[in-house]
């Protein structure tokens, strides 16, 4: 072990496994060599990692573009340190940690992966100086439910910029895991809070987490029904679909002078709507980007491990890594029914 005496622990798994896509939208588990960690970096052993259905799936249907194929998506995840660069500070063996990417460098059969940000591999390797987006887990923390600390991040980083106070009334369209958590953002601000959603489960779990009015967007005019609970309209609007068409919907709901959310992602293509509504309505327009860097992760990570934010009811489905492809390729054909927060179980302990 001479070549490894600059770490603090020796590698002790020399192989890494990922899951990758091809840009046929095919799903496979392929098996990387690890290389040494530098003195500045740490290696990883993955316990949990998120799945982000919107991001990733636009990325494999390429409605965004983050990069070439092969890629490997996921961009959220928990692990275990097993090794420390002899430069490193802070983080020892053992520690518990959540963290945004990953930069292990990979390669299948000559070619370059894309690690877009790559969390869903066995193993991560991070230089903390350098990269931003680690963080040590509290020891009371859910290891699986941290997994998917960004999904409820993005909702609260954009409630937090919408500055919603106690007594707004916020709708949300689109009860997705980034809608629900912009509400529980707001109900945690002693906000009004109104879902909207055309899933029954989705409808179901917003009621069970307390969001005080949900409303089912094929049952009847919406925009009277949102008015019966917010006369004028809301005061604060977020359109947490990501469908371009959902937009002119959103705005009637917004009261004059209100704000709008664009909490969904609408992809590489331009998108229009009827811009004398907003206009006329004389709206203050948000766009949220991101999680809200450590903040709004440790905020929400503290929040999980208090019990404050009920985030397990989210987790609808939880595989094993060597499930992931099968459960991907499900996914991408939209076969996997109730689908909200999923989790990959890497870790055999």
């Amino acid at each position: 072990m001479e070549a490894l005496s600059f770490a603090k622990k020796a590698i002790v798994m020399s192989f890494a496994q990922a899951l990758i896509c091809d840009d046929q939208q095919r799903f496979s588990l392929e098996t990387f060599e690890l290389p040494q960690i530098k003195p500045d970096e740490i290696l990883i052993e993955t316990i949990y990692s998120g799945v982000s259905v919107g991001t990733e799936f636009a990325l494999v249907r390429k409605k965004l573009d983050w990069g070439p194929f092969p890629l490997c998506t996921g961009y959220q995840a928990v692990g275990r340190v097993s090794a420390v660069g002899s430069q490193v500070e802070g983080y020892s063996v053992g520690d518990k940690v959540y963290y945004r990417r990953n930069y292990l460098p990979m390669e299948l059969r000559g070619q370059r992966v894309n690690t877009a940000a790559g969390t869903h591999c066995s193993h991560a390797i991070i230089a903390p100086s350098k990269a931003e987006g680690i963080a040590h887990l509290p020891a009371n923390a859910d290891e699986m439910l941290s997994s998917t600390f960004v999904l409820p991040a993005v909702g609260f980083n954009a409630v937090d910029m919408a500055g919603v106070r106690m007594g707004d009334r916020v709708l949300v369209q689109g009860m997705g895991p980034i809608g629900l958590g912009a509400l529980l953002a707001a109900n945690l601000r002693g906000a009004v809070t109104i879902g909207v959603d055309l899933s029954p489960a989705r409808l179901a779990l917003a009621s069970r987490l307390g969001i005080d009015h949900v409303l089912d967007a094929s049952s009847g005019d919406l925009r009277a029904q949102v008015e019966a609970i917010a006369p004028g309209g809301a005061d604060v609007v977020f359109e947490g679909t990501g469908v371009a068409a959902n937009l002119d919907t959103a705005f009637q709901l917004v009261r004059k002078r209100g704000s709008f959310v664009f909490l969904g992602n609408y992809g590489n293509a331009p998108i229009s709507y009827h811009f004398l509504v907003p206009h006329g309505k004389e709206l203050t327009a948000f766009y949220p980007c991101n999680d809200g860097l450590a903040p709004a992760r440790r905020a929400v990570i503290k929040l999980i491990a208090s019990g404050a934010l009920p985030w397990g009811r989210t987790i609808s489905h939880v595989v094993n890594a060597e499930q992931a492809p099968e459960f991907f390729t499900a996914i991408n054909h939209n076969q996997v029914p109730d689908l909200l927060c999923a989790v990959i179980r890497w870790a055999k302990n």
